[in-house]
């Protein structure tokens, strides 16, 4: 009788391994492996097996198990193979899938996306069409929906209604029974709610929540705005009414626990229009001829205390919101406006980061803790200016020996690796009406940098302080704002575009911050600065907020938080609560706990960030509106297969020169250099080029610019 073939050697090893592999990809269906990958999970360190390994996904690709994503990576080819991930919708109703964790996107037709909407958490059936190499799949289960109110405008008619919705990632318009209107008229920019949406009907079910009024008002279209993004823009009566409760009044009681600064030279910085002054500055020169520094911040944290309503409110806003007209607080106006600001000629309660320094900017000493202050002015920043420039007027001899510090301190920042980031900022001068009267660029001079600095160093100081490990304490638990090493590729991305201009850029690692420094000092005053500042930008990763400290790579600072503005962030008024804990002896806290927060922070800095550009859009198109036909200069800052995109420089305002309105030829998308070419006269627009334009139309519920190009003479 033959003996059966025993499986514990090679081959048997072999048929293990395959069933190991099937098994990683069947556990992991929506990411890749290379055999490098899976012989670490698997401990293999011979190169035998490693050769084995990579001859099992050969032989298991061959067999259609798995499809090669790159080559020498693979990932699971399955008709039912189900992951979970973020929609993200196309204007056109089809959608991509983002999976955490992976690096391909999942593509869902319009006809698969099943009711899913934009930013919906949802699970997928993965499935890959025959000579394919593109993952796709259909929308099985939507988990989480990411929100149900959208912005729109009221269609009515006698038996129904519907609400156009504005976002143009909304493949629908909501259905609207006409006793579920609150009153809104035909036309009215609205907010309407999904309430249900059956599996035989097209359109979601709804109801009007909030008739935000006729579109075009200011007012109306600043709601809007927000409320697109999930923003609020007035606070809930009972959390008003618990801002009124808070006692205004300083005792002496409160006053001896704590350091005080009254008879030092004290005074704030702020832009002109600023209502909240959330920091302020005190100098005094010690007998031993050093320099005391303190950096005073308002102690949010003393008033809003955790756990009550006002706390959850800051919470859930995290940050105040910066419209082009208006300012959208955290904190309600009693104490953003009022109790917590620094007010000139008023003792205020602080929580303060005091230096030591000598004349060359070092450091000496440093101590933090709560203090009371008593401001002697505010200064705007022209003010300071003013005072840097002429060396005259009041507190001109501090202010000019803080410019000096702070130019010291600014220079070391550089000479250790800081980038020099220095944004154009667009601002519009608005009439009582809300409407644009003009455009102008807020220019940064040497009394913003010299606030700048200093609020860098106590964020610096304060995360060292507590994140820093030494023989006498270990790290805690802290919020830090973190910003990762930029990505690779999109410098190699960057060093190939700039080229094309005559400008060098090295992107070996060590010398990418330097090289990024350069680059912005050489095209300063070109036409091309504000393009190529912000690609430069756009490779740099996103800072955001995190209790895992990994450094924030573009000041080149190890340890960094946010200390300095708890009127308005509310990772500050975490890193106030921490630091207290810390310095009255407490342990370190849950990291879980901080790490939601800060997870949660970050979001809601982002929504807010696009709700400011949307506004600044919003505004630049309602400048041009009544601009239609006239001519400006501009530079091409974008190409697609769709068209042109020019910048105008003297507003930054960007627009769109569509393909098919450049009648002079038939030009296509050069994506390989960034052009358009014509095909018949070879004319080659590309991305940097000065170019003359026309205002052909200004839509303000797109917030959208079409421009025509005016061709060159010559």
């Amino acid at each position: 009788m033959a003996k059966k073939k025993s499986k514990s050697g090679k081959g048997g090893f072999k048929f293990n391994l395959i069933q190991q592999i099937i098994t990683l990809f069947d556990r992991n269906p929506s990411q890749s492996f290379n055999y490098k990958q899976i012989s670490n999970a698997f401990g293999f360190k011979d190169l035998s097996n490693k050769k084995l390994v990579l001859m099992v996904l050969e032989e298991l690709a061959q067999q259609g198990k798995l499809y090669e994503t790159k080559r020498g990576t693979y990932k699971l080819k399955s008709s039912k193979s189900f992951v979970e991930g973020t929609v993200d919708m196309t204007s056109r109703g089809s959608a991509y899938v983002i999976v955490e964790g992976s690096d391909t996107d999942i593509y869902i037709s319009a006809k698969n996306t099943n009711t899913a909407l934009h930013g919906d958490f949802v699970k997928v059936n993965i499935f890959t069409k025959r000579n394919s190499e593109k993952l796709e799949g259909e929308i099985v289960e939507i988990i989480e929906r990411k929100k149900t109110e959208f912005v729109g405008i009221l269609e009515k008619s006698k038996t129904f209604s519907f609400v156009v919705v504005s976002d143009s990632r909304m493949p629908c318009d909501i259905f609207i029974s006409n006793d579920k209107l609150k009153g809104a008229n035909n036309g009215d920019k609205v907010i309407a709610k999904i309430t249900e949406w059956p599996r035989d009907k097209k359109n979601p079910y709804g109801m009007i929540v909030e008739v935000l009024g006729r579109p075009g008002e200011n007012d109306t279209e600043m709601h809007a705005i927000l409320a697109e993004y999930g923003l609020p823009y007035k606070f809930p009566e009972r959390v008003e009414q618990d801002a009124a409760k808070i006692d205004l009044e300083i005792s002496v009681k409160e006053i001896k626990k704590r350091r005080d600064f009254r008879t030092i030279t004290t005074f704030t910085i702020d832009p002109k229009d600023a209502k909240d002054f959330d920091d302020a500055l005190s100098i005094q020169q010690l007998e031993n001829g050093n320099w005391e520094i303190g950096v005073h911040i308002a102690d949010v944290s003393h008033y809003v205390l955790p756990g009550t309503l006002l706390d959850k409110e800051a919470f859930n806003r995290a940050t105040s919101v910066y419209l082009v007209d208006r300012v959208v607080p955290m904190l309600p106006e009693v104490l953003s406006n009022g109790v917590c600001s620094l007010r000139p000629q008023e003792t205020k309660l602080c929580f303060s980061a005091v230096f030591e320094l000598n004349d060359k900017a070092e450091v000496l000493n440093e101590w933090f803790g709560r203090t009371v202050i008593f401001s002697d002015r505010r200064f705007t920043y022209e003010e300071a200016q003013e005072r840097i420039e002429t060396k005259e007027g009041d507190f001109a001899e501090e202010i000019l020996q803080l410019d000096k510090l702070a130019k010291l301190l600014r220079k070391d920042r550089f000479k250790k690796g800081s980038i020099a980031f220095d944004r154009i900022e667009v601002k519009f001068n608005i009439d009582e009406d809300g409407k644009p009267t003009g455009i102008y660029f807020k220019e940064s001079k040497d009394s913003n940098k010299l606030i700048e600095e200093f609020m860098l160093l106590a964020n610096k100081k304060v995360a060292e302080f507590v994140g820093k490990p030494d023989k006498k304490k270990k790290p805690k638990t802290f919020v830090y704002r973190i910003h990762d090493e930029p990505n690779q590729e999109k410098l190699l991305t960057l060093s190939n575009f700039v080229r094309k201009f005559g400008y060098d850029f090295n992107v070996t690692q060590a010398e990418i911050a330097s090289s990024i420094n350069k680059l912005l000092a050489d095209v300063q005053g070109k036409n091309e600065e504000n393009l190529i500042e912000q690609l430069a930008i756009r490779t740099m990763a996103k800072a955001e907020y995190s209790s895992n400290n990994i450094g924030h790579y573009g000041l080149a600072f190890q340890y960094y938080s946010h200390f300095t503005s708890p009127i308005r962030r509310y990772p500050d008024v975490i890193a106030h609560r921490l630091l207290q804990h810390y310095l009255d002896g407490g342990e370190s806290v849950n990291q879980a706990d901080v790490e939601v927060q800060c997870k949660h922070s970050s979001q809601m800095e982002m929504l807010a960030t696009e709700a400011e550009r949307a506004s600044i859009k919003y505004k630049q198109v309602e400048f041009l509106q009544d601009k239609i036909g006239e001519e400006f200069d501009g530079v091409i800052s974008g190409v697609s297969e769709w068209g042109i995109y020019v910048e105008i420089l003297s507003g930054m305002c960007e627009g769109m020169i569509k393909m098919r309105d450049m009648e002079d030829d038939f030009y296509t998308f050069d994506p390989d250099n960034y052009a358009a070419v014509g095909k018949k006269y070879g004319d080659i627009y590309r991305m940097g080029d000065s170019v003359k334009i026309r205002i052909l139309r200004a839509d303000l519920l797109k917030k959208q610019l079409d421009f025509g190009l005016i061709p060159n003479e010559d």
